[in-house]
């Protein structure tokens, strides 16, 4: 599953930089998770570290992208080959 952020993000900027993948952008309003790039920091890390850094726990997943370890495991290796 990929994640997203939600609504309560206060963009606060500690994210963005967090992500291995540079999944994280600044959006119109808040900050955006892309899909295609996010691997829950599986092959990373143990934890997402956007999550881990997010004082608001805003960050959430994302039912609408849902992803087995190994399907995001495959996505990483596509993304770092």
């Amino acid at each position: 599953m990929s994640l997203f952020i939600n609504d309560e993000c206060i963009n606060c900027d500690v994210c963005e930089p967090e992500c291995p993948n540079s999944a994280i952008t600044q959006g119109d309003e808040i900050y955006e998770i892309d899909p295609n790039l996010c691997t829950e920091c599986v092959g990373h890390y143990d934890e997402p570290q956007c999550i881990e850094v997010c004082p608001v726990d805003c960050i959430l997943v994302d039912p609408d992208h849902t992803e087995s370890k190994d399907e995001l495991m495959e996505k990483y290796n596509k993304l770092t080959s």
